[in-house]
């Protein structure tokens, strides 16, 4: 369906990638992975036809509609939401009106027997054959179930898009491509600003619509659930599994070893050769020997391996002070805005050592509690903080507070204490700072950049209490595996918001979940959570 052939891209000197060639087929649910900087998202725009390669083609036939969710949106205000979104059928709409002019034109001219009108006349029936295969008629009950299905809510709809925020709008771009009903779907970081339930809706759509998804992601377990394809882009070069990710862990960790392998041999060769041609360079009988071994190591083709994988490095936090054995008390706890309840009545007892997540959809208050916690908020009801309670807090603004004027390197020095000062290099790389990024002054990073600078510096604080809201969202598998293994180590007690399913999974034994306006409390893992609210479902349905 579409073909990628010889692709390379280069700037500055640099090899992002060089002659890549595969091809896109119907139906194939490709994850495309990669460390940071390798060029995977170089690759979707390319694909995606915003961007263009330095040599190579992109082809696909000429029907064949492709649709592209970047990781960073420009969006326009002026519009509802249920306009923004009905914008997928805009091209319908001029198709309609086209269809219209034609006919209006046929139905005014005379010359019946001219070649034009018998054009017009092919042409507006092949439009009208087009036109009609495409079913309207549920037009916007389709935009209804794509924006209910991705967390809004119907007194959403006629709300002008500009009352919401960069995620909530990336939903309403991401609801007008698949509305599209494209053949190739090209998501970046889809999931980055969708809840627990939006995610799994997602998953479901993708994998019951038949069309060919290529998805850049760093949840673990949604690209595992929806992906059957993985091409790694590592080193200039890819590798095409036809399996979905875990499989793909394994055959890549199967493969580095076989490369070791026959790169260690090869090595070996290497110095037996120089060594036999060390001892005979000045042997009159042995010349024509000691030229042929020169020339061939001239020709050899070092064998390469691929980029190890540094998961195995551990973030340690420093031992946190010790705290009261109740952290957080909570009695009837809520919070109003006007005449907007967010959530009323929580009581929960957080205990020292607990690992606890906050999850729900959006808007249903996770972030609110966490701010009355913080003291930042005024609430209903009692909340009390326990003995010596030292709070770590990670928040999305936590970025906008890093000193702009420091580099990389000296946020993390000044924040380092004891043996961990000796590895600052090494956590900077874990963290995507390695080499010369860690130079880079925080005032030119990225917001993605600033966010992880601001996690690893904040774990580099003595505390017994951590929350932190959303910390997973920049980070890739390789970094979210680092700081999940230094959590749950961490001997603190901890309070993390998130709707990354994986990161949760082992990481936490209570769940609080919100929504309709209340806090309920699971003592369970995700995967148990989630198995549990699915049966709530249904239950809710038979008592309906």
């Amino acid at each position: 369906m579409v073909a990628v052939e010889n692709l390379a891209v280069e700037f500055g000197g640099t090899t992002l990638f060089s002659d890549i060639s595969f091809q896109i087929n119907e139906k194939d649910r490709i994850a495309l992975m990669g460390k940071n900087g390798a060029g995977k998202s170089t690759l979707l725009k390319i694909l995606a036809g915003v961007r263009q390669p330095t040599r190579g083609k992109v082809t696909a036939p000429k029907e064949c509609v492709i649709a592209y969710l970047p990781q960073h949106l420009m969006t326009e205000d002026g519009r509802t939401v249920f306009e923004e979104a009905s914008l997928a059928f805009a091209h319908l709409k001029k198709m309609e009106s086209e269809i219209d002019e034609m006919n209006r034109q046929l139905a005014e001219r005379t010359d019946y027997e001219s070649d034009s009108y018998m054009e017009l006349i092919e042409k507006v029936a092949a439009l009208s054959e087009k036109f009609y295969a495409i079913d309207l008629t549920h037009f916007e009950e389709d935009v209804e179930k794509a924006l209910l299905g991705l967390g809004f809510e119907r007194t959403d709809f006629q709300r002008p898009t500009s009352d919401f925020s960069g995620g909530w709008r990336m939903r309403i771009e991401l609801a007008k491509l698949l509305l599209q009903n494209p053949d190739v779907l090209l998501l970046d970081e889809p999931t980055n600003h969708l809840d627990i339930d939006s995610i799994q809706w997602l998953e479901q759509f993708l994998m019951e619509s038949g069309k060919a998804v290529v998805v850049i992601s760093h949840d673990r377990k949604f690209v595992d659930n929806i992906t059957t394809r993985t091409i790694e882009v590592t080193m200039g070069r890819i590798y095409d599994y036809k399996v979905n990710y875990s499989k793909y862990l394994e055959l890549r960790r199967e493969r580095r070893e076989q490369q070791m392998k026959q790169y260690e041999d090869q090595q070996k060769m290497i110095q037996e050769t120089k060594d036999y041609i060390e001892r005979f360079k000045g042997t009159y009988s042995k010349t024509l020997q000691v030229q042929s071994r020169v020339k061939m190591l001239e020709k050899l083709q070092i064998i390469e391996v691929d980029e190890e994988d540094t998961s195995a490095l551990r973030l340690k936090f420093p031992p946190s002070p010790r705290s009261g054995n109740y952290p957080v008390v909570m009695e009837g706890v809520g919070k109003v805005y006007g005449d907007h309840r967010v959530f009323g009545g929580a009581t929960l007892t957080v205990e020292r050592g607990n690992k606890i997540a906050f999850v729900g959809r959006n808007g249903e208050g996770k972030s609110t509690l966490v701010k009355c916690i913080m003291g930042e908020l005024t609430h209903e009801g009692t909340l009390t903080l326990g003995h010596n309670v030292q709070i770590g807090y990670f928040a999305q603004n936590q970025a906008s507070l890093l000193d702009e004027n420091l580099t990389v390197f000296q946020t993390i020095d000044d924040v380092a204490k004891g043996e961990i000062r000796n590895k600052i290099r090494d956590l900077l790389g874990a963290f995507m700072f390695g080499g010369e990024e860690s130079t880079k002054k925080v005032k030119v990073l990225s917001g993605g950049e600033r966010t992880r600078l601001a996690l690893l510096k904040l774990l580099l604080n003595p505390v017994n209490l951590l929350i932190l809201d959303e910390p997973t969202n920049h980070l890739d598998l390789k970094t979210k595996d680092i700081l999940k293994q230094a959590l749950i180590a961490f001997d603190g007690t901890l309070i993390v918001v998130s709707h990354d399913r994986d990161f949760l999974d082992g990481l936490v034994t209570k769940v609080y979940e919100f929504g309709h306006g209340r806090v309920r409390e699971h003592l369970c893992g995700i995967y148990e959570f989630l198995e549990s609210k699915k049966l709530e479902n249904l239950q809710e349905l038979e008592h309906k």
